[in-house]
């Protein structure tokens, strides 16, 4: 029998393990917001994860070079169902200190900062847009990675001091590059790719990979094309249907621990996730019985 994964952290949604030289990410069904982990998981949302990313690895030539060694669970590994479905092993990466957030579209937070300055995260834009717009170009907005806490917006010229310049502009193109090829695939299915946060990090010869999940909606915003209307907030295939309700709620302060969410919530939340693994990938995985 192969010897067990050492677990060496849990995230808010993946396990990390470390496997001989590798290291292994097993996406859970955990589900947070606003940086607090749910109490309720999401039956099934760890498989969906994980499909949608590997689709994207092995779709996009512009994930190359990345980290990705496979998604299969070596034969004799203890408990393999534990990690059946919900794997990605991987080449040992140093992730970088910044995390590459694009924006094509005028959403979140760039949005609220939009309608009182004018900019989305200290990038002047043009006036007169108006909430989910488009934006002229696509966005390169760096953020701080937090241990703890919310992640802070960078300008280019901080996240430049941070990386190094030639750090900074392989990350940033490749940003740029990614967004453009995942955001055409998806228009072609009926889907806006909104925004989405991608992560790098280094190999053994200080070699630039593409890191972590990918494209997935725990890390993007995805508005279905036929229900997309500028000047308001459109539904989406993500998290934000959970957010949605806690917002609704009094007396929750935002801090741990979250609140329940009903069946109902879980299940909406459960169905948006299918939906875009179903769109995106065109298939979907079967999921374990609840």
């Amino acid at each position: 029998m192969a010897d067990a994964p050492v677990l060496l952290r849990s995230g808010k949604v993946r396990d990390i393990y470390r496997w001989r030289d590798e290291i292994w990410l097993v996406a859970t069904d955990r589900i947070s917001a606003f940086d607090v982990i749910l109490p309720n998981p999401i039956p099934g949302k760890g498989i969906l994860l994980t499909s949608i990313s590997k689709f994207w690895f092995e779709t996009l030539p512009a994930a190359h070079p990345h980290h990705v060694l496979g998604f299969d669970v070596p034969l004799g590994v203890p408990s393999p169902e534990k990690y059946a479905g919900r794997l990605t092993r991987c080449i040992s990466a140093k992730p970088l200190t910044v995390e590459c957030v694009i924006r094509g579209y005028l959403a979140g937070s760039a949005w609220e900062e939009y309608r009182q300055k004018g900019s989305a995260w200290g990038r002047p834009l043009p006036s007169g847009l108006r909430e989910a717009d488009p934006l002229p170009q696509p966005l390169f907005t760096p953020t701080t990675k937090a241990e703890a806490g919310h992640d802070l917006p960078m300008t280019d010229a901080e996240a430049e001091k941070e990386l190094g310049q030639n750090l900074f502009l392989q990350a940033r193109d490749r940003c740029l590059s990614l967004y453009s090829s995942a955001r055409e695939h998806a228009a072609k299915v009926g889907i806006l790719l909104a925004d989405t946060k991608f992560e790098f990090g280094l190999d053994s010869h200080k070699k630039l990979l593409l890191i972590d999940e990918l494209l997935t909606p725990d890390s993007s915003r995805f508005w279905p094309a036929d229900e997309y209307q500028p000047g308001v907030s459109p539904p989406s295939f993500d998290k934000q249907f959970v957010r949605d309700y806690l917002s609704t709620l009094n007396g929750w302060d935002r801090q741990a621990p979250g609140p329940a969410l009903p069946p109902r919530v879980i299940q909406g939340t459960l169905d948006r996730y299918r939906e875009a693994c179903r769109r995106l990938t065109g298939s979907e995985p079967i999921l374990p019985k609840a």
